[in-house]
C-alpha cells in the first residue's frame, strides 16, 4: 500500500513539471511583426549601400531608461542587444553591431550633450534615437523639443548616418500624463518635416493592448512604466523587420514615386 502511495505521488510530481511549463507558455503572447505597422517612410539608403558592398554596418541606439533596458532580466534582453541578433539573423552573412548607448533617466538635452562621444565617435551607419517619455512623466516643458530634436537629427546627418526617431512607451505611467500624445504627435511631425523614419513605438504597444487586447502585465514591467522581456523583443522584431526592408528598398524608385504623387 505504502509502494502504491509512492508512485501515485511521484506520478503526480511528473505530472505537475510538466502542467508547469505548459501553463506558462499558454499565457505567454506571441509577437507578430506586422510590416503595415512600422513600415518607414523613407529607405535607409546608407545602410543599404554597406549592406550591397558587404561592408559592416555599425547602428548606435541611443536614448534613456528603454534603450539601457530597464525591466530587462539582463542585458542580452534589451531591445538593441535582440535587434542586433534579429539583423544578424536577417543578413547572415553580414557583420552587424547595435552598440547600446542607453542612460537611464536621460532627456533630449541630457543626450544631445553627450552626441559626440556616445554616437558620432562610434562612426554609425544608422543611429536610432528613442526619446521623449521622461520629459512627459516628469511633467515638464515641451516647447523647446522641436527645435532640439531637429538639432540632434542634423547632428546625426553630419556624421553620415540614416536616422530612426522612437516615440514614448504605451504604458500607464505615460498614458495618464495630459502630455503623451502631445509629445508623440510632436516628435511625429519633426520626423515628416525632416524627412526622417520614425518607428512609431506608442501606436505599436497601444495596438497590443487595444486590438490584442493584451493585459499591460503582459508587455510592461510592474513599475507600470518599462517594457519587459517580451515587448523588447517584439519590438526588436518588428524594428528588424522595418529596417530590413528599408535598407533593402529601391531609393531611386521610391523618390520618383513621391514626385509621382
Amino acid at each position: 500500500m505504502q509502494d502504491h502511495l509512492i508512485v501515485r505521488a511521484a506520478v503526480a510530481a511528473l505530472v505537475a513539471a510538466i502542467a508547469l511549463p505548459l501553463a506558462a507558455n499558454a499565457q505567454t503572447p506571441s509577437c507578430i511583426a506586422q510590416l503595415d505597422q512600422v513600415r518607414f517612410a523613407n529607405p535607409l539608403a546608407h545602410v543599404g549601400q554597406k549592406l550591397s558592398a558587404g561592408q559592416p554596418i555599425t547602428i548606435v541606439a541611443i536614448g534613456s531608461s528603454s534603450t539601457a533596458g530597464a525591466g530587462a532580466s539582463s542585458p542580452t534582453a534589451t531591445y538593441p542587444s535582440r535587434l542586433q541578433a534579429e539583423l544578424r539573423d536577417r543578413f547572415k552573412d553580414k557583420p552587424i553591431n547595435v552598440i547600446n548607448r542607453g542612460v537611464n533617466g536621460e532627456e533630449v538635452p541630457d543626450m544631445l550633450k553627450r552626441f559626440d562621444q556616445a554616437v558620432v565617435a562610434a562612426k554609425p551607419d544608422l543611429v536610432i534615437w528613442q526619446l521623449g517619455t521622461n520629459s512627459v512623466i516628469r511633467d515638464h516643458k515641451m516647447s523647446d523639443h522641436g527645435a532640439l530634436i531637429r538639432a540632434g537629427i542634423e547632428k546625426i546627418r553630419s556624421a553620415g548616418a540614416d536616422v530612426i526617431l522612437v516615440d514614448p512607451q504605451y504604458a500607464p505611467k505615460v498614458i495618464v500624463k495630459p502630455d503623451a500624445s502631445r509629445m508623440v504627435e510632436l516628435i511625429a511631425v519633426v520626423a515628416k518635416e525632416e524627412d526622417v523614419d520614425l518607428y512609431p513605438r506608442f501606436q505599436v504597444m497601444r495596438h497590443w493592448h487595444d486590438a490584442e487586447q493584451m493585459d499591460f502585465k503582459a508587455f510592461v514591467s510592474s513599475d507600470g512604466l518599462h517594457m519587459n522581456d517580451w515587448s523588447y523583443a517584439c519590438l526588436a522584431k518588428s524594428l528588424g523587420l522595418a529596417i530590413a526592408e528599408a535598407a533593402q528598398r529601391p531609393v531611386l524608385s521610391v523618390s520618383a514615386h513621391a514626385y509621382a504623387d
